[in-house]
């Protein structure tokens, strides 16, 4: 037993086969994991760019010079990256940013986010990453930092090992670390299904295990993080709709009226208060050491 917690094949084999994974329960449910954020795009966008959200942004990035990484002429592949984010204060640091980003709205939003800098600063590429071929594009240790933050793109080992391929220096990558916190969840799940909530592992104890074990040189750090947002209550039962929906939960007429009928009760004003959070992972992997590393080797 002691040998197979550091046989790092049964852990790939045991990440590959875990059916609650993050891309796993979305595809079940139906859903694209690159286009799960669609109907969130404007809102995302607003609180990425709000005073908050470029507060949250700039503490990643402090972080991240702190580990020794430079943006003044770098050149970044930002993964999964949404309305810029990122993207947009790397480019801000002087570094040249390809921006990888399938979703029309969240696109649509980049091209606005990043208008400001010169063509050949920001360039976009709208493709899956994982239908990337990395060679033909000659991604292979063509980027000193990839930056893969919150992605569905991360879903098993040999996902992560494709993002590492493409970094000659560092390589970031963000996960939940812990089940998400959501207010909302936690009144309307006993509604539903006549239990209480209970959440499961994360995918972060695979990574970090994994690099451990493969010898990988990192830094890590966990953080907890909340936001308290208020919506109307129309807003919040087509919120618990869809989280039905992801978790492969009756859609139908029955639920509808009783998450309605208790957020008419429970909120009377009409605005629903909803408290978001969790632990959050982040992992910086220093390729340059593992390449110094092989050479000497």
């Amino acid at each position: 037993m002691m040998n197979d917690f550091f046989n790092a094949a049964l852990w790939e084999q045991a990440w590959k086969d875990d059916s609650d994974t993050a891309a796993k329960k979305m595809r079940s449910a139906g859903i694209d994991p690159a286009r799960s954020f669609d109907h969130k795009a404007k809102s995302f966008h607003e609180q990425s760019f709000n005073e908050e959200g470029r507060k949250r942004t700039k503490r990643i990035i402090n972080w991240l010079e702190g580990q020794g990484v430079r943006f003044e002429n770098a050149s970044v592949l930002d993964i999964g990256a949404a309305s810029g984010v990122f993207s947009v204060p790397f480019a801000e640091r002087g570094a040249r940013v390809t921006a990888v980003e399938t979703s029309p709205p969240q696109i649509e939003l980049l091209e606005e986010s990043i208008s400001k800098f010169a063509e050949d600063q920001v360039k976009i590429v709208p493709e899956k990453f994982e239908d990337i071929d990395v060679q033909t594009k000659s991604w292979s240790q063509a980027f000193d930092l990839v930056f893969v933050s919150m992605c569905p793109v991360v879903h098993d080992w040999d996902s992560v090992e494709k993002i590492l391929q493409c970094a000659r220096k560092f390589c970031y990558i963000s996960m939940p670390a812990s089940p998400p916190e959501n207010s909302l969840v936690n009144e309307i799940w006993p509604l539903v299904t006549g239990q209480p909530f209970h959440a499961k592992h994360m995918e972060m104890g695979y990574l970090l295990h994994l690099l451990y074990l493969k010898g990988y040189a990192y830094e890590s750090l966990i953080t907890r993080e909340t936001k308290t947002t208020e919506v109307s209550r129309e807003a919040a039962l087509q919120e618990a709709m869809t989280w039905l929906h992801h978790r492969r939960l009756p859609e139908d007429e029955r639920n509808r009226s009783i998450i309605a009928d208790y957020l008419e009760q429970a909120y009377p004003s009409g605005k629903v208060i909803i408290r978001e959070g969790g632990r959050f992972g982040k992992v910086l992997i220093r390729l340059q050491d593992q390449n110094m590393y092989t050479r000497e080797i």
